[in-house]
């Protein structure tokens, strides 16, 4: 069950791809420290970076603490969580 359905909110955060010298993309969120994950294409780096948040936030939210806001990072790309 996504944030979205047990706190009816949408939280936003900017994400950046690198793509990789051997192939494949670096995805990263600066706003929620840790949020790194590998892909070979934008479609799976997409996923991965949105369930990487998603575990984050979940995290915050059972912890009882805030959700930071969105730090912009060039206008790469936006993930819903």
């Amino acid at each position: 069950m996504s944030v979205e359905q047990q706190h009816g909110a949408t939280h936003r955060f900017s994400v950046s791809f690198e793509k990789e010298d051997k192939g494949g993309y670096h995805v990263f969120c600066p706003t929620p420290p840790g949020c790194h994950t590998q892909s070979e294409t934008v479609e799976e780096g997409i996923s991965n970076i949105r369930e990487a948040i998603q575990l984050y936030v979940d995290s915050l939210i059972e912890d009882g603490l805030p959700i930071p806001r969105d730090v912009p990072t060039d206008g790469k790309l936006t993930a819903d969580s």
